[in-house]
């Protein structure tokens, strides 16, 4: 009787949790406190100090952070904000939460990253705040982007959800911007299955966007039930619920305190796929500069139609030899939503269509073993023939 060999499936980007997370996690369901609580405050000040930041304010989303940030800094209706097509919904979405309108402009085929230059051209009166995206872990062009919001008088407000790693002119990521907000999301480089974090150098724009992330009360549960006696607080604005659990603020400790060993070992996945991938017909884009850190969130490849090759059928080829893959991102403003409500048609943004339509990205993560990366790379080369 012959039987089959069932080829393990390589996931996309899987997370990487260790014994140390766990044990945090029992830890904190053994202590009675859930939700936002000491482990939060911890989280935070872990974090703003791994950052150089001022303020760390801990959310539930980054995309809650993009928000809160937006409204912090006054941008609402009859208001434009400037960002990248190239980029997932929710860097839009949260423009669109606070009444403002989004306006898109072309990325630098190059890096993938808005283009300072096409940023400065969208800028109208209305205009209130510029929102870059780090693509993949890229840092944007920090230095142009600040000198556009000081030329203009606008905030600016980086979405840093790749790119927690980052330095840009010799300064880390979460200090370049009047706000940054990352994710730790299940697949990003700290997780904590579902959450954010903002950076700000401004006490009262921390404090405001820490009363907002709790309904607006002038003070947390975790600081209200530890006080002794009646317990007296205010509604100061209409808030929301995007705080973040000591659960989740539990995972984001440890995952802090390693996060250097698993930079290195993505490091050197992606040092694997350049040396087996360089051969193939595919564009990268060009290396950081000199002194500048790349976080490293995707390994990206760009895949120009080849006869009947195109990105779509490598994708269904290496997923039909058992290898997860995604595209990052279908360019925003061609999504169903924006192109009907803003009134947005193929291209109006050439670059960012260009890479939007060839752009293929391959497994990355810290827990990929070698043989899993050594069977990505045989089946991304099968996949072209190679």
């Amino acid at each position: 009787m012959s039987t089959v060999a069932v080829v393990e499936r390589v996931p996309f980007a899987p997370p990487d949790i260790g014994a140390p997370e766990i044990a945090e996690v029992v830890a904190t369901l053994e202590s009675g406190w859930l939700s936002t609580g000491p482990r939060v405050r911890r989280f935070e000040e872990a974090f703003a100090e791994y950052i150089g930041a001022a303020h760390a304010v801990a959310l539930n989303s980054c995309t809650a952070g993009l928000h809160l940030s937006l409204l912090a800094c006054g941008a609402g209706p009859g208001n434009e904000v400037i960002t990248t097509p190239l980029t997932f919904c929710s860097t839009a979405n949260a423009i669109v939460h606070c009444g403002a309108t989004p306006v898109f402009a072309d990325v630098d085929a190059r890096t993938g990253n808005l283009d300072p230059s096409a940023a400065e051209a969208a800028i109208t009166p209305r205009t209130r705040a510029l929102l870059p995206v780090h693509y993949a872990g890229r840092p944007v062009d920090v230095t142009g982007f600040r000198a556009l919001a000081e030329r203009y008088g606008l905030a600016l407000i980086e979405d840093a959800a790749h790119c927690i790693e980052g330095v840009s002119g010799g300064r880390k990521i979460g200090t370049t911007a009047d706000f940054t907000s990352f994710s730790f999301y299940a697949t990003k480089n700290v997780t904590t299955g579902e959450g954010g974090m903002v950076t700000t150098a401004s006490a009262d724009a921390a404090e405001r966007i820490r009363i907002a992330s709790s309904h607006g009360l002038s003070r947390q549960a975790w600081s209200r039930y530890l006080q002794p006696g009646p317990v007296h607080y205010e509604l100061v604005m209409p808030g929301f619920k995007y705080n973040m659990s000591d659960l989740q603020a539990a995972i984001g400790l440890h995952q802090l305190a390693s996060i250097r060993e698993r930079y290195e070992r993505r490091l050197e996945i992606c040092g694997m796929y350049d040396a087996a991938l360089g051969d193939l017909p595919v564009r990268r884009f060009d290396p950081v500069p000199a002194g500048d850190v790349h976080g490293l969130h995707l390994y990206t490849i760009q895949i120009d139609a080849a006869g009947s090759l195109t990105r779509d059928e490598v994708s269904r080829r290496m997923a039909g030899a058992g290898v997860a893959t995604s595209i990052h991102f279908p360019a925003l403003h061609l999504h169903r939503y924006y192109a009907e409500r803003f009134g947005f048609t193929r291209g109006r943004y050439p670059q960012a269509e260009r890479i939007s339509d060839t752009v293929l990205s391959l497994p990355l993560s810290s827990a990929l073993s070698d043989d899993q990366i050594t069977r990505v790379i045989d089946v991304t080369r099968g996949a072209f023939g190679a």
